[in-house]
């Protein structure tokens, strides 16, 4: 009896056309490590490879928080280590970087690639918390505080580019919005629960949405009839509600709708709130604080504790206004347009 052929290994899914489409076929991007040119031909037409987020505003941020060797870091977003990844080296020999972040889905990975750049244990820690709970992890890992924090807020390009994480309205995918798919409910499900008068408020407050009462309206009577379960259901409710108004661009508005639900999902004016009540106990006497936001609603809080800190004596400085992106970065990564960077310093003697 002959021994049987050996399996001929599986090729590659093949995709139609000449370039991949859906975020799935795109292996060399996945792939950055093994594919470094492809990888830098997408980067050179100012977009971001699929599963791959670029870190925004990183000079302006090193300035900003002047890092220096032995002292100890957080980056409270940790995201896909952009950040990190620059600030490691600046506060070594002798430093330490604390790396916190929700998401169980890119959080492994991410200090997996930060572990393979040579960043151990000793400089650096990942850990799946919230930054709203960053007080209450120094007082385990650094009763001292921190020398410098910085708070990259909002979403990552993993998560954005993903339709399975249900971010994205381009492609079909659940209508989730969680940043820790884990825990809590879904937008669909949130959703389901909303009245009219509700969706309009977080509209409101949490987009700015000028459309908000039409939008709420058409939104829910259509739940009523059929569940709004995928992302491309929610986006084309919009679109028709906004068909007979003349001069109004409903992708604006579909951005405003999911960033309003995602906001609440997550509850992150709150998570927001609770970090910034407790982000003056977190710092050393003159430790930094840099933090970019991407909307108003972000911002203005920002601004708010920032100002707030420097009447009571908290700061002894702040960021008199944002700083943005410049242009070449415009130009490089489109994505980096709605960046605002905001930062403070801890007085000296500020205990």
């Amino acid at each position: 009896m002959t021994d049987p052929l050996p399996e001929k290994p599986r090729r590659r899914p093949r995709y139609s056309g000449k370039n991949p489409r859906h975020f799935h076929e795109k292996y060399k991007e996945h792939q950055p490590d093994r594919y470094a040119t492809d990888v830098e031909k997408v980067l050179a037409s100012g977009k971001t490879p699929a599963g791959t987020h670029r870190p925004i505003m990183v000079r302006e941020i090193l300035e900003v928080l002047a890092p220096q060797p032995g002292e100890c870091a957080v980056d409270a977003t940790l995201g896909y280590g952009g950040h990190a990844r620059e600030l490691l080296p600046a506060i070594n020999p002798g430093g330490r970087l604390l790396g916190l972040d929700v998401d169980p889905v890119e959080l492994p990975k991410t200090e997996a690639r930060l572990r393979a750049l040579g960043f151990g244990p000793d400089v650096f820690t990942a850990h799946r918390s919230n930054y709203a709970g960053l007080a209450a992890l120094l007082a385990h890992e650094a009763p001292g505080g921190a020398d410098l924090i910085l708070a990259d807020l909002g979403l990552s390009s993993m998560q954005i580019d993903n339709p399975a994480r249900g971010f994205t309205f381009k492609v079909e995918g659940p209508l989730d919005l969680r940043m820790n798919p884990e825990r809590g409910q879904p937008a669909s499900v949130r959703l389901a629960s909303l009245t009219a008068p509700k969706l309009e408020q977080l509209l409101v407050e949490n987009a700015d949405e000028p459309n908000a009462t039409l939008l709420a309206r058409a939104i829910l009577e259509t739940q009523a009839r059929t569940p709004i379960a995928t992302t491309t259901a929610l986006a084309n409710v919009i679109r028709t509600a906004l068909a007979p108004l003349p001069r109004v661009e409903p992708n604006d508005s579909i951005r405003r709708v999911f960033q309003a639900l995602r906001i609440a999902v997550n509850d992150e004016f709150s998570a927001l709130d609770t970090f910034l009540r407790h982000l003056p106990q977190c710092l050393r006497p003159g430790g930094r604080v840099a933090i970019l936001t991407f909307h108003s609603g972000e911002d203005r809080r920002v601004k708010h504790a920032f100002k707030a800190g420097l009447q009571d004596g908290a700061y002894t400085d702040i960021a008199r206004d944002v700083q943005r992106p410049g242009a070449e970065e415009l130009r490089a990564n489109p994505r980096s347009a709605s960046a605002k960077l905001r930062w403070a310093r801890k007085a000296e003697d500020s205990r």
